[in-house]
C-alpha cells in the first residue's frame, strides 16, 4: 500500500489555516471524488482506495493518506496536486 506524508510548515492563524485547508479539501474532493469531513482540526477523506486526513497542528498542516493498488499508481500525480495546492494556500 502506497502513503503520502507531507507535513508544510505555515504562519497562518488557526481559522486562515482551516479556511486554506477548506479550499484545499474541496478542490482535491472533487478531482478525486472523496468524501470528506472535519473531527476536530483534522479534515479526514476517504474513498474506494483512498483514506486519510489533513491535520491542523500548530504552525504546520500534515497531510497524510493510504492509497490502495490503483490509486497507489497514480501517488507521483496525487503528490505533486496536493503540494501544488498547499503552495497556493497554506505558504
Amino acid at each position: 500500500m502506497a502513503q503520502i506524508d507531507i507535513r508544510r510548515k505555515h504562519h497562518l492563524s488557526n481559522s486562515e489555516a482551516r479556511k486554506a485547508v477548506n479550499k484545499l479539501a474541496k478542490s482535491i474532493a472533487k478531482e478525486f471524488d472523496l468524501d470528506c469531513g472535519w473531527e476536530g482540526n483534522t479534515m479526514n477523506f476517504s474513498r474506494s482506495g483512498v483514506d486519510g486526513h489533513i491535520a491542523l497542528e500548530k504552525g504546520e498542516v500534515h497531510v497524510f493518506a493510504n492509497l490502495g493498488f490503483v490509486m497507489g499508481m497514480m501517488k507521483p500525480m496525487i503528490e505533486s496536486e496536493i503540494n501544488r495546492h498547499l503552495d497556493e494556500q497554506i505558504v
